[in-house]
């Protein structure tokens, strides 16, 4: 697989260019996991952290479920990997955990999020509201939030991509 990356186009609508910069950090992150084993992609970066790429890519897909599901369209499907007695268990791997699942897991809950996404302005407030301050949200900022939450953790993966074989990019 070869994950292609597409920045959104420098005159785009907001709407179009917030889409459009999700889908490219989103396509930065599997990129970053492209052509690792599943024992390199579970490689903690380093001592004391359990941060690997495959407990990123377990965590997005928890964050997708989250801010998409569980937020703005107010369905609580409930976690899929942490619970109340492992907070982090995203980050908790084991040799059995593989990166087809973990792939296929966060691509399900990205295609949830654009398909409950498509039924909202940028201005509708969430129906659901965040589980620990209660808030809504509309959907500009969910978008915004994201972005931000992407981005950050590519810069993550980046660093731990380089620890893995050297293999550095934008």
């Amino acid at each position: 697989m070869t994950t292609e990356r597409h920045e959104p186009a420098n005159t785009a609508d907001e709407r179009t260019m917030l889409e459009g910069w999700l889908a490219y950090h989103r396509q930065t992150l599997a990129w970053k996991c492209e052509g690792l084993s599943d024992a390199q992609l579970r490689t903690a970066s380093v001592e004391p952290s359990e941060l690997s790429l495959m407990g990123l890519v377990r965590h997005m897909a928890e964050v997708e479920r989250g801010w998409f599901r569980k937020v703005l369209a107010d369905d609580d499907a409930g976690p899929i990997y942490y619970s109340e007695a492992d907070p982090d268990g995203e980050f908790h791997l084991t040799e059995a955990d593989t990166w087809q699942e973990a792939y296929a897991t966060w691509q399900a809950e990205i295609e949830i999020a654009r398909r409950n996404a498509a039924r909202f302005g940028l201005d509708d407030i969430s129906e659901g509201r965040h589980r620990r301050t209660g808030e809504r949200y509309n959907l500009r900022w969910i978008y915004t939030h994201m972005i931000e939450e992407y981005a950050r953790h590519n810069g993550h993966a980046d660093l731990i991509r380089e620890r893995l074989d050297g293999a550095t990019g934008d």
